[in-house]
């Protein structure tokens, strides 16, 4: 009888350890929260302008699909967001507009492993419905009565404007050089300028407010978007459930239906 009893409390005893164990395991130390799985908490979000509507789409999309967490979204331009990330920001992904921008975050060591490529865009010309200048293509925007909104040289695209021009060979004075393609396709919604140089995928997000004009020197400017989890993520898992969800099929089709080209 006494045998039995310490046999069944080693036994109890062993079985409490194990238990314990199997709780400390099953905590996500990346996350900051003891017994969260992969995928829950809230996700925080650095991504380029360009990608606000795609974005907030694949944001509802992971949520549905991983109950417990909550996508955190902020949309800049790219510089600004590698500064911001350089400078201690607390994120969990970066998504950029161009590899360029993303350099900068993997060159100070903020980012954990290799950015992978998810998306590409192509620039247009953004101009008021009906197109009333006339604009078919870049040398128009040359034209003293024609004003134009481009993106700091600093920003994606204003980079992607900048190779474009010059390989057209046109000589653009831009009104005003915005800080993100959303700003700059603002100045043609509001009526400030004739045109602007965005990506195809804002001018379709406005296609109500704007038309489009595709240039041939578009294609010698096409910007690659990377993403990666970032180093120092209060929530690494689920930042990489979120970078693994954006390139699935379901991220992939909802790229693609807003206009960006698969990589």
């Amino acid at each position: 009888m006494i045998t039995r009893s310490i046999r069944g409390v080693v036994a109890g005893l062993a079985a409490t350890a194990l238990l314990a164990l199997g709780a400390c395991g099953s905590g996500d130390e990346s996350s900051g929260t003891v017994g969260a799985p992969a995928g829950t908490g809230d996700i925080t979000v650095f991504a380029a302008a360009s990608l606000t509507e795609a974005f907030t789409q694949i944001g509802k999309d992971f949520e549905a699909a991983n109950p417990g967490t909550k996508v955190i979204v902020n949309f800049a331009g790219s510089s600004a967001l590698a500064t911001q990330i350089n400078q201690g920001a607390p994120a969990d992904v970066f998504a950029s507009a161009a590899p360029a921008n993303m350099k900068t975050v993997t060159d100070a060591g903020n980012a954990e492993g290799q950015p992978t490529i998810f998306a590409k865009n192509q620039l247009v010309i953004a101009v008021a419905k009906g197109n009333p200048k006339g604009i078919q293509g870049l040398p128009d925007l040359s034209k003293s009565d024609v004003k134009v909104a481009l993106c700091a040289a600093q920003v994606p695209c204003g980079a992607a404007a900048k190779k474009a021009l010059a390989a057209s060979g046109a000589n653009v004075t831009p009104v005003t050089q915005e800080q993100d393609v959303k700003a700059a396709l603002s100045k043609v919604t509001l009526g400030e300028v004739d045109a602007a140089l965005v990506y195809r995928t804002d001018a379709k997000a406005a296609a109500s407010s704007v038309d489009a004009v595709d240039f041939p020197e578009s294609a010698q400017a096409v910007n690659d978007y990377p993403i990666v989890v970032l180093k120092d993520a209060p929530n690494k898992a689920g930042g990489q459930a979120f970078v693994d969800y954006v390139t699935s099929d379901p991220g992939e089709k909802v790229l693609t239906d807003a206009g960006f080209q698969a990589p």
